[in-house]
């Protein structure tokens, strides 16, 4: 089976910066900061298992070929 790295690479990246920087914005235009204090708990704890599960499988996907 043929891994897409590169979407795995987007996909953990954008949960990692991409929904932090929306929230951010959302609480910038709303002045509510919560939204970001919240988003920042879940964005780490989606971005950093997904960083860390790519880098692992492009890793391994390395020493195969």
């Amino acid at each position: 089976m043929k891994e897409n790295l590169r979407m795995a690479w987007a996909a953990a990246w954008f949960a990692l910066v991409g929904q932090l920087s929306v929230f951010v914005v959302l609480s910038i235009l709303t002045d509510e900061w919560r939204y970001a204090m919240w988003s920042f708990m879940v964005s780490m704890m989606a971005g950093v298992p997904g960083i860390i599960v790519t880098w692992q499988a492009q890793r391994k996907s390395s020493i195969i070929k």
